[in-house]
């Protein structure tokens, strides 16, 4: 079933409470059942996807991210996310620009855009926002884009890049280290039968960004 579960849901809330391996492993079976549970939503939001656009992902396990954490590093040493996550990737170099649905209680969300891209690319981006960025402002403040993804999102450097003039008239754009927009469900979207369908719809809703983008970041490809 591609329906998300309540029981999928109530799982990472236990989990939070008790982010430990002990009782991790009392309860595999439920996070197996849960686990199984995306699983099958992402097998579905695949399929639709493939309908609008041109998607590398075959299975919706595969696109899943981890549950257990890399604590080498980390000050917090619990042992496993308390969400389940998923990216989907557009096929070929032509087509850039990639989607992320995130479930948690409380705080369930898909993403699209640019996270952290390259040095050639973020050049690429820049050069192109410094020298017209008027297109990239006409997509991004559509009424009907805006009202799906909100504000442009991401992290930033606190004055400007390198080699890059502190008051060009578009610096706000061009201090992005990535290009990032966000939607919020809430729990009863998620639990809803149409999950899927509106997930698929926000992200086509995306696509005039990712067009412009992947036209960008590509032109030096064509002869």
């Amino acid at each position: 079933m591609s329906q998300i579960q309540k029981k999928s849901y109530q799982f990472l809330e236990d989990l939070k409470k008790n982010n430990n391996r002990e009782w991790f492993t009392e309860n595999k079976p439920i996070y197996l059942k849960a686990h199984q549970n995306i699983i099958h939503f992402i097998d579905a939001l695949i399929a639709e996807m493939k309908k609008i656009d041109n998607i590398e992902n075959d299975s919706g396990k595969k696109a899943m991210f981890r549950i257990y954490r890399d604590v080498r590093f980390a000050k917090d040493k619990s042992p496993y996310k308390t969400h389940f996550a998923a990216s989907l990737k557009r096929a070929t170099r032509w087509l850039r620009g990639g989607y992320y649905i995130h479930f948690e209680p409380g705080k369930t969300f898909i993403a699209a855009g640019f996270w952290q891209p390259d040095k050639d690319d973020i050049k690429l981006i820049r050069d192109e926002l410094s020298h017209d960025a008027n297109p990239f402002r006409e997509i991004i403040n559509n009424p009907g884009f805006k009202k799906v993804w909100g504000e442009l999102e991401g992290e930033t450097v606190k004055t400007a890049p390198r080699g890059y003039a502190k008051d060009d008239p578009n610096i706000d754009l061009i201090r992005h280290k990535g290009y990032i927009f966000s939607k919020q469900f809430t729990e009863k979207e998620v639990f809803s039968e149409d999950f899927v369908f509106e997930v698929t719809k926000s992200f086509l809703t995306i696509r005039p960004f990712f067009d412009y983008m992947s036209e960008v970041l590509t032109r030096h490809f064509q002869d």
